[in-house]
């Protein structure tokens, strides 16, 4: 598969972000400071950005009367969505000055973020008839299960380990605790449907979009790393702008700005 000039130009935007990550912390070794923060805003560029081209790019498909131009749509909102919350975060760090509160005002796009890849991903699954999977009984134990041991995990490592198993009685805790443990199970769910929606897909329609949905996969899975470490990062009091969460977070942003966009180069005469 061929990329298309859009995905080139972002692939060549994450390596300078990648370089500036590593002389961020092998050559300057700073935690906090200008280059931070510069960091933290430049990688948000990525989903904003290619979350409104790939909007533009799902017209090509119909928008919203098709099923691709649809998930399209919903996925690239989601990106757009992620990278207003992080505007948002960067807004605290460059004009007040401050660290930005979480949870705050950011975390409603970070999380609408979420259900709008959600949406998209369904439609997706719309294609080849694998949302019908998941209103099966199967279908439902595989993700109750997956659900179950994420919440389980993460509540082990961000409370009994974190934390200490200790609690404050401030509603500010209780609602940490509810992002803290929302974002990876949120991202454990879109991964299930992306990897059902790859498995029948790739064979429904040749492989045609077999880069894409990689790309979608490796994105969520390093989604889900980045939340977590974020998370964990941020209970024991060791976050800091442009850390290996925000790398992490950079390189699932990227794919799945890269994967969302290969859908754009291509367009039949099928009713998708």
């Amino acid at each position: 598969m061929r990329l298309n000039a859009i995905q080139k130009f972002f692939t060549g935007y994450l390596l300078i972000l990648v370089a500036s990550w590593l002389y961020l912390h092998f050559s300057l070794k700073t935690t906090e400071g200008f280059g931070n923060y510069l960091f933290s805003f430049a990688f948000s560029l990525v989903p904003l950005i290619g979350g409104t081209i790939g909007m533009f790019f799902s017209k090509t498909w119909g928008g919203l009367k098709s099923v691709i131009g649809k998930a399209v749509f919903f996925i690239s909102l989601g990106s757009f969505s992620w990278g207003f919350g992080s505007m948002v975060w960067s807004y605290y760090n460059f004009f007040q000055s401050v660290a930005a509160p979480y949870p705050g005002i950011a975390d409603v796009g970070f999380l609408a973020g979420s259900l709008f890849w959600i949406i998209g991903i369904l439609s997706l699954a719309n294609i080849s008839g694998t949302n019908s999977g998941f209103k099966k009984k199967q279908g439902k134990i595989i993700l109750s299960v997956s659900a179950i041991v994420v919440a389980v995990a993460s509540y082990y490592l961000l409370v009994v380990v974190a934390r200490g198993g200790i609690l404050s009685q401030s509603f500010n805790d209780y609602l940490k605790l509810f992002f803290d443990l929302a974002y990876p199970l949120a991202d454990v769910f879109i991964l299930s449907l992306t990897l059902a929606v790859f498995s029948l897909l790739v064979h429904l329609l040749g492989g045609r979009y077999k880069l894409s949905i990689y790309a979608l996969l490796a994105g969520f899975t390093f989604m889900y790393l980045a939340d977590f470490v974020f998370s964990y990062t941020t209970t024991v009091g060791t976050f800091y702008n442009g850390n290996f969460g925000d790398l992490l977070f950079a390189i699932a942003l990227w794919l799945i700005t890269f994967g969302t966009l290969g859908f754009g180069k291509f367009k039949t005469q099928d009713d998708l």
